[in-house]
């Protein structure tokens, strides 16, 4: 389910597709929501939510990786199953 545990397959097809993959900014991040709004290095602004923690991981300013069609966030060699909102 979005937003939750990583599945492998996931991550899998993200891997993958490493072309679909975009750096971006945290912008707003509210740990106990959450919720992340992130920003790519053009502007795109996506909202995000994960319940396992992500936020607590990517405080404002962090550079992340983000997977949107596959719903996968990577911070650093981490990486979180998120809801794109």
């Amino acid at each position: 389910e979005a937003g939750h545990a990583l599945h492998l397959i996931q991550a899998r097809i993200a891997s993958a597709t490493p072309a679909e993959w975009v750096d971006a900014i945290v912008d707003h991040a509210d740990a106990a929501a959450g919720d992340l709004v992130v920003r790519t290095l053009d502007g795109t602004v996506h909202a995000l939510w994960n319940g396992a923690g992500a936020a607590l991981e990517a405080p404002v300013g962090t550079p992340i990786a983000l997977h949107a069609r596959y719903g996968v966030l990577a911070i650093g060699r981490t990486q979180f199953n998120v809801a794109v909102v």
